[in-house]
């Protein structure tokens, strides 16, 4: 039954079916094939899955990500970005990896911080001569960025069906999220010594200092968003939900009345556009929530414990074999939903081998975003080739550097637990 289910799954994703209809149609067929399982199940457990005060973050985290993109934010971040990178070889390239760091403290989302910033920068790379798949791998690999530096879509869903705490989870993110920028302007630097990359060492001149503060200066309000978000979580004057609702009005507060950006007329489509993407994750949530009961139901999760227990006992072998699961699901299937299929699994093994919360769900949330930018079904790069105007397979050649580098902070982070926990339970205890 659950090889025939994962087939049927699997037969409808790469068919063309959207995510939604796929999960939900393989639910309901083996739901309807179980002995002892009713199909009326099915809608209990969906609307079960989004029965969660936590996920009432995600919209208003949204709609803070459409304002603040919206009002003309990230133009701002981008200056900024370039102010302060922009003197190193390959400054647009670094400029791109900054800018989707700050950027990803307003968005939470991989796909609008590669929207928001490649709109801007991957014309403007292409202008100083980048080739377009260049240009485009690296905003896709920056993009990755967004859920892992707080806040995140990711990790608000994990939270809330793992009953970890959402601020602890914001915070694991903050460490890796700054090394992964490092990795990846590092990857960058080492292209521009490369003689088929001679627009990488194109440079803004010297470092000023002066520039710098001016810039600084108009985008401060945009950059204490983050700050406040945790700020206030933790400090306990609001839960991650409520901090959703402060980001919204927060970013129209900033967006209209402090750099005017923002009309008033701008508010429907903004809300509507919102609403879509809301809409769009919460269907693929509840229908995954009921696949993911009935993968339960089939005693899906002991049997891959048992198949793991069988392979080592090691902890460290079982959290790659887990990785390297998640990592290669993100490669053909969306992030969101191998991200809600395999969390109650993951989390029946973790609990049983002593992981971490926070580290394993940073980890977790890594490993679909690396997916997520991995060839044959990369949705980042997609988007990121669709604004640069290239063909896909131009893309495809110039990403493999970027994701070794993604690769090789995951493995960090894995072996070296601290710098996803330090920050948490600095804060909020053991």
């Amino acid at each position: 039954m659950l090889i025939g289910l994962f087939v049927a799954l699997l037969v409808l994703l790469f068919g063309g079916a959207p995510v939604l209809l796929a999960i939900g149609i393989a639910g309901l067929l083996g739901m309807f094939l179980s002995p002892g399982v009713v199909l009326a199940i099915f809608p209990q457990k969906m609307f079960a899955m989004l029965d969660s005060f936590s996920l009432l973050a995600m919209p208003f985290f949204i709609l803070a990500g459409e304002l603040m993109s919206r009002g003309g934010i990230s133009n701002k971040m981008v200056a900024f970005s370039e102010t302060v990178v922009g003197h190193l070889r390959g400054g647009l390239g670094h400029a791109s990896v900054v800018g989707s760091m700050i950027f990803a403290g307003v968005s939470g989302s991989s796909v609008a911080d590669t929207s928001a910033i490649g709109s801007i920068l991957i014309p403007a790379m292409k202008d100083r001569g980048y080739q377009p798949g260049f240009a485009a791998s690296i905003l896709a690999a920056a993009g990755t960025i967004g859920p892992i530096i707080p806040p995140s879509m990711t990790m608000i869903i994990y939270g809330s069906m793992t009953g970890t705490s959402i601020g602890g989870l914001f915070l694991s993110g903050v460490i890796p999220g700054i090394i992964i920028g490092i990795f990846l302007m590092a990857t960058i630097y080492i292209h521009s010594f490369f003689p088929q990359f001679p627009a990488l060492r194109v440079t803004t001149g010297k470092f000023d200092f002066k520039k710098m503060v001016k810039a600084l200066g108009q985008v401060w309000s945009a950059l204490l968003a983050p700050i406040i978000i945790l700020g206030g979580i933790l400090s306990g004057v609001f839960t991650a939900t409520e901090a959703g609702v402060v980001a919204c009005w927060y970013a129209f507060i900033v967006s209209f009345v402090v750099y005017k950006s923002l009309k008033l007329r701008d508010l429907p489509k903004i809300l509507v556009d919102a609403a879509i993407v809301t809409t769009t994750v919460v269907g693929i949530i509840s229908v995954a929530g009921a696949f993911g009961w009935l993968l339960a139901y089939l005693d899906f999760n002991v049997i891959v414990l048992a198949l793991l227990k069988s392979i080592s006992n090691d902890r460290n072998v079982i959290l790659l074999v887990l990785l390297g699961v998640i990592f290669i699901m993100g490669m053909f299937i969306e992030s969101l939903a191998v991200l809600i299929i395999l969390i109650p699994v993951c989390m029946f093994v973790t609990k049983a081998y002593g992981f971490d919360p926070f580290h394993f769900g940073l980890l977790m949330t890594i490993a679909t975003q690396i997916g997520a930018v991995t060839p044959p079904v990369a949705v980042l790069l997609f988007v990121a080739t669709s604004i640069a105007g290239c063909k896909y397979d131009e893309t495809i050649r110039y990403c493999y550097p970027f994701v070794a580098a993604l690769v090789a902070v995951m493995l960090l982070v894995a072996f070296v637990p601290w710098t996803a926990t330090y920050i948490p339970h600095r804060f909020l205890g053991p």
